[in-house]
């Protein structure tokens, strides 16, 4: 693993304390990363895998990636490969450390047979709304289950019973037997087993029985020998637990993993929350879990993201212990920051209005240069044509302009990018008076690159030529959700932005028929764009809006 350079906060304060003070032998240092495959990851797990990846690799440690796959209701391979390819996408290296839970099912039921023969674990009978009535809330108590006396030798019957599907699915849990007045709500007897008699993605019809995740999690680090367990805030309450278990169970008393819990990121009008995702997949309000329009890693990917743009932007917003929420610009921010030097640079018009060039030769074609990124001359350059008859943008031409408006205008001379000056003589509109066509002229000394001084024009827009310009479908993106504030499962689907997805036919460039699935471009003072790698063909190009040009976030801000 990589050596990477020192990054300070308070997880790497409490790392250096605990190897100053000899916690762990050899000073060792061992994260990981254990998503549970129930859906695609999203924007939060990728701050989330990337910190517990560099922390590891900033300390030359161990980093480990593990399906958490305890619930074979929610589960499916699917999930377990696209996460594996978004944490490669991301630079994530697991080498050969890929886990599976469901691998240390023996040994977990094995662990729950120890509780219970120490007394600290009994078979209740109860049903989920009994034992949430007996659970209390948080001003008052909870009370004892009737089962919680049961003997511990009826306790092992009972359990094997469970573990060997000779009991219906759902009449019994395994609880913890801890403290049914703790003010900690976790630590009021929380279930550790439920049967389920149905088929893991993994282990098939083996199991009936499968451990709850805030028992599985602490025995599933412990044994993989996990130093620091990296959670979000969400967990802080229920590490007593975590360490509940451990700290009762033989094999893990010399240096167990602990526990740190840090904000999850929250972000401005998104939908983050893995549930509500899939009922937008489910109910086929957006198109899979990869739509651009989601911030899962995969519909990031496809609408043109770059993994250092998401690198940098984690990297940003650092680590904090209380939550907050990022304003969705600062995302975008980084991949326009990352985009500015890569991306060639075209011109596609995605409104047009036709102009006639009234002294340009008809039939002729000529072909300009232009670099392919001002930015970066070295990219080099390539070529476009140039005739009688091309596509402005509609937005560069108003008929009555207000002030410091320099594009074109009846009267007004502009320069077409890399090619002439020009100027507006006539308007050409249908019966509706929709403006439909400019009637101008050009002049040919002033061909770009030609050392023409002699006038100085304010305004440049960019053009297609009208005859070899290439038809595309662009796809434009505005946010999922307006306004997030409130948003919850009750009301989520209510506030889908109905505009969302804007889908046009533009006139490009024939330089972008060469482009290939997810390569990226600027169109000029339209914004970044990469081709759609599930739709697009070399015949029909498609091409998802990225970000605008335009920012709404200053570092610093």
């Amino acid at each position: 693993m990589e050596h990477t350079e020192k990054k300070t906060n308070f997880i790497t304060n409490a790392i250096d304390h605990d190897i100053a003070d000899k916690v762990y032998k050899n000073d060792r240092v061992h994260t990981r990363f254990p998503p549970e495959p129930n859906g695609y990851l999203h924007i939060g797990h990728a701050k989330a895998s990337l910190l517990n990846y560099r922390i590891a690799q900033q300390y030359q440690g161990k980093f480990n990636l593990r399906f958490d796959d305890t619930n074979p209701i929610k589960e499916d391979m699917e999930y377990v490969d696209s996460i594996k390819e978004d944490l490669t996408w991301l630079g994530i290296d697991w080498e050969d450390r890929l886990f599976f839970a469901s691998s240390y099912f023996e040994k977990m039921s094995t662990y729950a047979v120890e509780l219970i023969k120490k007394g600290l674990a009994f078979v209740d009978d109860h049903t989920a709304d009994e034992m949430r009535e007996y659970r209390g809330n948080l001003t008052e108590c909870g009370k004892e289950s009737p089962y919680r006396c049961r003997s511990i030798e009826e306790n092992l019957t009972l359990f094997e019973q469970m573990k060997t599907g000779k009991l219906p699915e759902g009449s019994r849990v395994l609880r913890a037997k801890i403290d049914m007045t703790s003010p900690n709500m976790n630590m009021r007897d929380p279930a550790i087993y439920r049967i389920l008699h149905t088929t893991h993605h993994a282990t098939q019809a083996e199991w009936f029985i499968f451990p709850m995740y805030d028992y599985a999690h602490p025995i599933e680090d412990a044994i993989e020998g996990i130093t620091h367990s990296l959670c979000t805030l969400e967990f802080e309450d229920h590490r007593p637990f975590y360490d509940w278990v451990l700290s009762n169970l033989d094999d893990f008393q010399k240096e167990p993993p602990r526990q740190i819990e840090f904000a999850k990121l929250n972000l401005t009008k998104t939908i983050l929350g893995k549930r509500f995702l899939k009922q937008l997949v489910d109910e086929k309000i957006v198109d899979g879990w990869d739509d651009p329009r989601l911030v899962t890693i995969s519909g990031l990917r496809r609408r043109g993201y770059t993994s250092e743009s998401i690198q940098a932007f984690c990297e940003a917003i650092g680590i904090a212990k209380t939550n907050s929420t990022v304003d969705i610009a600062m995302l975008e921010h980084f991949i326009r920051d990352d985009l500015k030097f890569k991306a060639p640079r075209l011109m596609t018009v995605l409104d047009p209005l036709k102009v006639t060039i009234t002294n340009y030769p008809e039939g002729q074609v000529e072909w300009v240069d232009l670099p392919l990124n001002q930015e970066d001359l070295e990219i080099g350059n390539y070529r476009t044509p140039f005739s009688r008859e091309i596509f402005v943008e509609r937005s560069d031409f108003m008929e009555v302009p207000p002030k410091k408006f320099y594009r074109l205008f009846p009267g007004n001379e502009v320069r077409l990018r890399g090619a002439y000056f020009v100027i507006c003589n006539e308007v050409i509109k249908d019966t509706d008076g929709n403006i439909i066509e400019l009637k101008c002229t050009y002049d040919p000394a002033t061909r770009s690159g030609s050392g023409f001084a002699e006038r100085k024009v304010k305004g440049t827009i960019h053009w297609v030529d009208a005859n070899l310009a290439k038809k595309v479908e662009i796809h434009l993106y505005d946010n999922l959700v307006e306004d997030d504030e409130g948003l919850n499962k009750d009301n989520f689907l209510d506030r889908i932005n109905p505009n969302s997805l804007k889908i046009i036919e533009a006139y490009a460039e024939p330089e972008v028929m060469k482009a290939k699935a997810l390569e990226k471009f600027q169109f000029i003072r339209n914004g970044f764009f990469s081709v759609d790698p599930k739709y697009s063909t070399p015949e029909t190009p498609v091409f998802n809006q990225i970000v605008s040009l335009k920012s709404s976030w200053k570092p610093g801000k």
